[in-house]
């Protein structure tokens, strides 16, 4: 099934001049969404992972089923404030300042073999933050999927592991 037919654009949200893929339409079509499921399923099944990995928000919406499906657990990587309990916190880059990623310090058992998953790759920015921090923690990352890439930013470039999207839209 072609999933790209399944997500919604929407112009200049959140602000002008920006194109939103929006996967909430995806999501709202259970064959669809079944198919995203299944195609996601059989990448990392390719990776061996020992639990998945999701970033907040609408990354947890693709890794948490999958790890369901794959009889994996599933951890949160959030923004910074976001969980409770003791954290390891990463600070990375952006374009103009800085922004901080977490995740619970007993999400990740040392040496396991982690798929990190998002809805979007756009530059990479948070989901290189993202391996940082896995490694941070002791984490093993064996590979980084996401539903959509947008082509022509550079996010793969961005990614020191094997990348996988489903759906490429150009920028």
């Amino acid at each position: 099934m072609d999933i790209a037919q399944h997500i919604r654009t929407v112009p200049d949200f959140p602000k002008p001049g920006i194109l939103f893929y929006d996967i909430s339409t995806l999501l709202a079509h259970p064959g669809a969404w079944r198919s995203c499921v299944d195609q996601l399923a059989e990448v990392c099944r390719d990776w061996n992972p020992d639990i998945l990995v999701g970033i907040e928000s609408r990354g947890f919406l693709t890794a948490a089923p999958l790890a369901l499906e794959l009889g994996l657990g599933f951890a949160m990587v959030r923004k910074q404030g976001k969980l409770p309990g003791q954290t390891v916190s990463h600070v990375y880059e952006l374009e103009y300042g800085t922004d901080t990623v977490e995740i619970q310090a007993d999400a990740i058992a040392k040496g396991q073999r982690v798929v990190v998953l998002d809805d979007l790759m756009a530059t990479g920015g948070t989901m290189s933050a993202a391996v940082d921090l896995i490694r941070k923690v002791g984490g093993e990352v064996v590979g980084v999927a996401c539903i959509i890439e947008l082509d022509g930013l550079g996010g793969a470039d961005e990614i020191d592991v094997p990348f996988h999207s489903l759906v490429k839209f150009p920028v």
